[in-house]
């Protein structure tokens, strides 16, 4: 009888990209098993060929019978986020899952397999200067409440200047949502694309800044070094020392956080969160300009 090892991992498109971290070590550890994985977003995993069966959450059908009536089946289905770890901002998301699955957190990076009809979609990035990537704005590309998310998003002032400094250099590349303020002198991509094609930008680029979202994980993936700007959440959770992570200034806090319960802000981005007064109370510009 087939033996299994199940790995449930929901959230965002950089939380996926961060669990491909793993799959060698889940792999090994359960060699004995074949390993299901039942995920967000599927299009990353797709070319791991240590995952046995890899299915799309909520698109599941007769899985129970299958994986778990009269099954010897393993089930990780923990969130890591509800961990003391992680509310505590004491340890990365990626040591974290180790801690609930019994691996030895070794600093494991994400991985990313792009296949040969994949690699064609770096050619499209192509422009007749080097390029730079900025991701200003990040999370999902539909039901943001507002046009920035203080707590995740460069603020636009910032993002103005750094096109400003970088615009006679590098063909710039703004990543961001439909909403977002405009920013000249950039080449806009502000449409959904599939993810790896999304990906895909970072390969050619110079220079990239970008903010905690998914391309900072992708960019890992890659071993793309990358200056990372972070607001609300923590490089020690979800960031990698590959990059350059430049944090934003600590602020005093009033009465802000009055309905947060594990965390401190959410990244959904309620207004009353935000502790700052200005974006120059957040970062130090020429501090962020001279280190890019």
């Amino acid at each position: 009888m087939n033996k299994y090892v199940l790995w449930h991992v929901q959230g965002g498109l950089g939380k996926n990209v961060a669990a491909t971290s793993l799959i060698p070590d889940l792999k090994e550890k359960y060699s004995d098993r074949k390993l299901v994985m039942v995920v967000s977003w599927p299009e990353i995993f797709l070319q791991h060929k240590g995952i046995d069966r890899l299915l799309h959450l909520g698109n599941t059908p007769h899985f129970y019978d299958d994986y778990v009536h009269n099954k010897d089946t393993i089930v990780f289905r923990h969130e890591a986020y509800d961990q003391s770890a992680h509310v505590h901002k004491s340890q990365h998301l990626i040591h974290n899952w180790c801690d609930l699955m019994g691996l030895e957190y070794k600093e494991q990076q994400p991985q990313i397999i792009i296949n040969y009809a994949q690699q064609q979609l770096v050619a499209q990035w192509k422009r007749d200067r080097p390029t730079m990537v900025l991701q200003t704005n990040g999370g999902p590309y539909q039901g943001q409440k507002y046009p920035y998310n203080w707590c995740r998003d460069i603020p636009m002032e910032l993002g103005q200047a750094i096109v400003e400094k970088f615009k006679s250099q590098y063909h710039i590349f703004h990543i961001c949502r439909k909403e977002s303020p405009q920013i000249p002198d950039v080449e806009r991509i502000d449409m959904p694309l599939e993810n790896l094609q999304l990906f895909s930008i970072l390969a050619q680029s110079q220079k990239r800044v970008l903010n905690d979202s998914c391309l900072q994980h992708a960019a890992a993936a890659f071993k793309l070094k990358s200056t990372v700007l972070w607001v609300g959440t923590s490089p020690k959770v979800f960031g990698y020392k590959l990059h350059d992570n430049i944090e934003a200034k600590k602020t005093d806090v009033a009465n802000q956080r009055i309905g947060s319960y594990l965390f401190d802000f959410q990244f959904d981005n309620n207004l009353h969160e935000c502790p700052y007064l200005s974006a120059q109370e957040m970062f130090d510009f020429n501090q962020v300009l001279s280190k890019i």
